[in-house]
């Protein structure tokens, strides 16, 4: 749970990154702040909650949860998508990523690719300052698939 600034972005691209939040992913980027005071994080202090809405319309709520074997921590995002699939979830609309410190934060790649098993929802995030939502595949172009094709490709990876 390292560096969390926004994937697939250049430092300093940020002006033109997805579009700017409406009404709805604001509300949803206050819910993952909000959750983000709960997480576990006495490693790194940097707590990270993640809000996630589901085909369904049901929200659920993730925080990360780390550990002194830091590959045993889990990212908010991953958490959420745990508690998603719990439910019986199995399309994902959007998901919101918040840092408790109100800093920019993102989805890191493991998490991008663990999202994408379930779609390509809209990620709301915290860029360059602003609340941005992009595509998720805007920010993972080529996930690993089952059988090896990315998203639509109809092709092979190698």
């Amino acid at each position: 749970m390292g560096d969390r600034s926004t994937p697939g972005l250049r430092r300093g691209s940020t002006a033109s990154a997805g579009r700017p939040a409406d009404a709805a992913a604001l509300a949803l980027f206050a819910e993952a702040g909000r959750v983000a005071a709960n997480a576990y994080a006495p490693y790194s202090g940097y707590g990270v909650g993640a809000a996630l809405v589901a085909e369904s319309g049901r929200v659920h709520l993730g925080v990360n949860v780390e550990n002194a074997a830091y590959p045993a921590g889990l990212c908010a995002e991953r958490a959420a998508l745990a508690a998603a699939a719990t439910a019986g979830e199995r399309d994902l609309r959007t998901v919101a990523v918040a840092a408790a410190s109100g800093a920019d934060c993102g989805p890191c790649g493991l998490c991008l690719q663990a999202l994408a098993e379930f779609g390509d929802p809209d990620v709301v995030a915290r860029i360059g300052g602003d609340v941005r939502v992009l595509r998720l595949s805007d920010l993972l172009t080529a996930p690993f698939a089952a059988g090896g094709a990315a998203w639509g490709s109809g092709e092979e990876t190698a």
